[in-house]
């Protein structure tokens, strides 16, 4: 059970409405940028042109402007390439990770908190300084608007974190099964493969959701990587849509309530491993 400093039951029963009226007003105010966006992509375009943003519509295009979106656009391309990018960059940054703090977290050699201090300090680089040699990089490798050059240097942004992240998660279980299991006669491959991976899947779920969602919405890197519509993800597709649609602003509306989507979705589905994940440590009992 979380411990918390006070339970919300035992507080007096005016503060506990004032606490959830709070709670019920901060939940609305951070979701109305996008319940505006929402409610721009189901309104016709003669009610923009008319200034008519936040009154009755005078007709809704509940599915109109999402259809009108995918085939007056490349947005079926720009989705598709968004997923090519997401899921094997997510996958493949899970499985370096949880290897390398697996290695970090277990097994002692010289020099495992100087690797381990590394990976925190990459966190601390700006990306943003590294976009010349990143750029000149995948031009010379030939990899410059590929979906190859986005998901190797996802895979080595995000691997820091995710390391630095799942070793601490790792370090906490309890040691004794990894010594039993060895004098079993099983192999390190074993212990990872048999032991710390199902004992990690809140941990991967918590940063499968958080990487997923990270990546799914990098716009720098997509920008500086790519150029063809065939390679480009949907954070630049949009951006192009906002630039062929200027007045149209219900369609690039519902561009971006088809972008936003996936991560939500993702979150939903992983939603109990997350906050499992999320909340490791702070259980007693």
């Amino acid at each position: 059970k979380i411990m918390f400093p006070l339970p919300i039951e035992k507080l007096p029963r005016i503060n506990q409405y004032r606490y959830r009226l709070f709670l019920y007003l901060s939940v609305i105010l951070w979701l109305l940028p996008l319940i505006a966006i929402m409610l721009v992509s189901l309104r016709s375009l003669s009610d923009l042109n008319a200034g008519n943003y936040w009154g009755i519509p005078t007709e809704l295009n509940f599915f109109e402007n999402y259809f009108e979106v995918f085939v007056r656009s490349p947005m079926a391309t720009y989705f598709l390439n968004s997923l090519i990018i997401t899921i094997p960059t997510t996958i493949i940054t899970l499985i370096i990770s949880s290897m390398s703090g697996f290695t970090l977290a277990i097994h002692k050699f010289k020099f495992n908190m100087f690797i381990f201090a590394m990976f925190i300090a990459g966190n601390f680089i700006p990306f943003q300084i590294l976009l010349v040699p990143v750029r000149s990089i995948t031009i010379q490798f030939g990899m410059y608007d590929t979906w190859y050059a986005l998901i190797i240097f996802h895979v080595a942004f995000q691997s820091g974190f995710c390391t630095f992240f799942l070793r601490n998660f790792i370090k906490e279980l309890p040691f004794e099964l990894i010594e039993a299991a060895r004098a079993d006669g099983a192999t390190e491959w074993m212990i990872y493969r048999k032991i710390i991976i199902p004992l990690t899947i809140p941990a991967l779920a918590a940063l499968g959701v958080l990487e997923f969602t990270f990546i799914w919405n990098d716009y720098f890197w997509a920008l500086i990587l790519t150029q063809g519509d065939t390679v480009k993800p949907i954070t630049v597709g949009l951006d192009v849509l906002r630039g062929q649609w200027t007045t149209a602003w219900n369609l690039v509306s519902a561009g971006s309530v088809v972008a936003a989507l996936p991560p939500v979705i993702m979150f939903f589905i992983l939603q109990r491993q997350f906050i499992h994940g999320l909340t490791f440590g702070a259980v007693k009992g």
